[in-house]
């Protein structure tokens, strides 16, 4: 638990990193920019538009991971906070349930506002809004029972509330406006609710290794050596990639570790490509050491033969990967 506390501690204070909680489909995350004010607490932290406390529960285990995006020499890095499965959950509500007022807010000066259950029917995330504005939760309080629909969602738009997204973990808040259907998330705090996804069922990428009997509860995003975390492209950082190489031993997938390993002797020794892993972890691995290579040094000639081998097949890219996609509650 120390080395989680450590993690944890050591994140919260990089406004460099940002976090996400929720599954695939309905995901809030927190972001900062470097300078803006903040109120910090015991694992929390809070600006003008959102805020963000995780808790460092027993049994809670980092996973650290990377998986291909798009079609050029792009990756994701995260490091996945999993919990066992039965302290992952939640309470998966199907229908809008007005759950009262939020004495589990970040801010005190919104302990007492509504605190209301969208009903999404995630399994490790409650996803909900906070308002203290009577025409809203008139409508609100009117909609209890039923499913999220097109009309409390438009409604929800109209009226921007917080975004509250709970996990066993802890939960992010978002305050900024919500952009309308055709905008993008801002670059802030902000929230993702996206119906398709959603109705996959999804609790993590099949590409993502997580332990069995564990579920992934948030996420850390470290800085990116080749993005912003807007997803602005930026200059190649060695610094950045060799931090998250760190994270990678000291809490990454053994597996996906030798994978990694036996690609990147390949490649040094001029060898042909071998052959592919037989899991979805082990060949976004593969794929991803080949993109990392690509931005070290590598022999472009190696890299092409193998690329041709192990060019990731469309469900091996990350499903998340456009992280700024706005949704309808964006």
């Amino acid at each position: 638990m120390d080395a989680v506390r450590e993690l944890l501690t050591g994140y919260l204070d990089d406004p460099d990193a940002g976090w996400s909680m929720g599954a695939p489909g309905a995901i809030a995350e927190f972001v900062r920019l470097p300078g803006e004010p903040v109120t910090t607490g015991p694992g929390a932290v809070v600006t003008g538009r959102g805020g963000i406390r995780v808790d460092p529960l027993p049994g809670l285990r980092p996973l650290a991971y990377r998986t291909p995006v798009g079609p050029d020499d792009h990756w994701n890095h995260a490091v996945a906070l999993c919990l066992p499965v039965a302290a992952a959950r939640r309470s998966g509500r199907a229908t809008i349930t007005v759950l009262g007022p939020d004495a589990g807010a970040l801010r005190a000066e919104d302990r007492d506002a509504v605190l209301v259950d969208l009903g999404l029917g995630t399994p490790t995330v409650d996803a909900c809004v906070r308002t203290r504005d009577p025409g809203l939760l008139e409508v609100l309080r009117a909609a209890e029972g039923r499913p999220l629909d097109g009309d409390l969602t438009a409604a929800l738009v109209a009226a921007g509330p917080h975004r509250v997204f709970v996990t066993a973990v802890g939960r992010v808040e978002v305050y900024a406006a919500i952009p309308p259907p055709d905008g993008r998330s801002p670059d802030g705090p902000h929230t993702h609710l996206l119906p398709a996804v959603l109705r996959a069922g999804r609790t993590h990428a099949a590409t993502v290794p997580v332990p069995v009997g564990y579920l992934p509860c948030a996420h850390l995003y470290p800085a990116h050596p080749l993005t912003d975390l807007t997803g602005g492209r930026r200059p190649f950082d060695p610094g950045r990639l060799a931090a998250f190489d760190r994270l990678l031993a000291r809490f990454g997938d053994p597996a996906q570790r030798e994978i990694t390993a036996q690609v990147v002797r390949a490649v040094a020794a001029g060898r042909a490509p071998g052959g592919r892993p037989a899991d979805p972890p082990g060949r976004a691995a593969q794929a991803v050491a080949l993109r990392v290579l690509a931005h070290t040094g590598a022999d472009p000639a190696v890299l092409e033969a193998w690329r041709g081998r192990a060019a990731p097949e469309p469900d091996l890219l990350d499903p998340d990967g456009d992280r700024n996609a706005a949704g309808p509650l964006s």
